[in-house]
């Protein structure tokens, strides 16, 4: 897994999901300050966090198909310095309008993270090693999302929740020109490959169907339903936890900063793990063919997952209710690999970078409905339940539709 170069792609794209998300996670943290100086409302904050998702998504889509038609590296390349850029632009905010101006870019330079991801383990990896593999690499993001808190919090406190954007800008301008210079498309073939005419790539590959097809087929389109699920959940807790903690648990700015580290360590535990325990199940099973070892890790870990974020918002204690959060997040991103998987399973590797990229645009509609309905939640109720009820329900009927209606797909002749 690590031999021939594998290791540095490994390596880089571990790091970039850790960028990723100390860059989207940064708004959260810093949200208490940016209500106080911006004076925004619950429901002007919902919709500046779901503004991101909008161009998030629609490059979810179109990431997708860059990485196949121009390739994944230079794809990843273009987008993170775009994104790294309009995180740093955040500091020229001057109130609602130009929050949501900003964020909307910023979502469009992060939109093709993890289909280029899945594209780039796509190229340089077997089949047999690819759903361990996006869940080691992606794994990152929650990594990313814990060291948020402590970093954006302490130079918030500091310096001013401004400095915060600036210098996690710089980071990934930096992880840019080394990813450029150290990173290659696809591995070279060995000697032996080039003897026989097979490599990674080429020996899984197929005859080209039109992406079309794989648009018009329940195992993609419901596929998408539990990665929708899936999001709504993380966005509830990327974009509203922290300030759950601060209005409806009474905690300093400080504390809150510290305890939402606990769910992402949860969380990066649960994807790096994730992978491996798809494919360990996949070689279990291998008789009742792959789709089926996907389908049991996903439904049980997404379902359990639901229960413990919607029984979050009934507890009284603020221990329980963390904990709670912790153990959602970690059955959350026990499935984290498992759709990029799923993927992988059903596509040719000629539309792998398209496919995964509608399915995730579909999927991350949920960061588009999903805060503003939150903050319109808090904002006419006064509380959070209903929120966390909500987010529980949506995954629970996803992870049913899975079992019915993911398939193996039949492809045309």
């Amino acid at each position: 897994m690590f031999s021939n170069g594998r290791g540095m792609v490994i390596v880089f794209l571990f790091l970039a999901g850790v960028i990723n998300y100390l860059d989207r996670s940064a708004l959260s943290i810093a949200a208490p300050f940016i209500q106080d100086d911006l004076s925004l409302t619950a429901t002007q904050m919902g919709i500046i966090f779901s503004s991101f998702s909008v161009g998030y998504a629609i490059f979810n889509f179109l990431g997708g198909m860059a990485s196949d038609k121009w390739g994944a590296k230079i794809t990843l390349f273009v987008a993170m310095i775009v994104w790294s850029l309009f995180s740093g632009a955040l500091v020229l905010a001057v109130g609602f309008a130009s929050m949501i101006i900003i964020r909307i870019l910023f979502g469009m330079g992060e939109g093709p993270l993890s289909s280029t991801i899945n594209k780039m383990v796509n190229n340089w990896f077997p089949a047999n090693q690819r759903a361990s593999v996006v869940g080691l690499t992606n794994s990152g993001t929650p990594l990313g999302g814990a060291i948020a808190g402590p970093i954006v919090g302490f130079i918030a406190i500091s310096y001013g929740w401004r400095v915060s954007f600036i210098a996690i800008m710089v980071i990934g301008l930096i992880w840019a020109i080394c990813w450029w210079k150290f990173v290659k498309e696809k591995p070279e073939e060995s000697k032996e490959q080039k003897h026989t005419g097979k490599s990674y790539v080429a020996a899984t590959s197929e005859g080209k169907v039109k992406f079309t097809f794989y648009l018009k087929q329940k195992t993609v389109l419901f596929t998408a339903l539990a990665f929708f699920s899936y999001n709504y959940i993380l966005f509830f807790f990327l974009t509203w936890f922290p300030s759950y903690l601060v209005d409806a648990r009474g905690l300093s700015v400080e504390n809150m900063s510290i305890i939402t580290v606990i769910p992402w360590i949860f969380g990066f535990i649960g994807l790096a793990l994730g992978g491996f325990v798809s494919d360990f199940f996949s070689k279990k099973f291998a008789q009742k063919g792959v789709l089926f070892s996907r389908k049991l890790v996903l439904v049980t870990c997404l379902f359990l997952s639901a229960v413990c974020i919607g029984f979050a918002g009934l507890v009284s204690t603020t221990v329980s209710a963390v904990t709670l959060v912790a153990l959602s997040v970690f059955f959350l991103y026990l499935t984290g690999a498992i759709y990029w998987a799923i993927v992988n399973d059903v596509v040719d590797p000629g539309n792998v970078g398209s496919v995964g990229g509608f399915m995730h645009f579909l999927a991350n509609t949920a960061g588009i409905i999903g805060p503003t309905l939150t903050g319109y939640i808090v904002d006419t109720s006064g509380t959070y339940t209903v929120a966390f009820l909500l987010a529980g329900g949506l995954a629970i009927v996803a992870s049913l539709a899975v079992i019915r209606f993911v398939r193996p797909i039949v492809k045309p002749v």
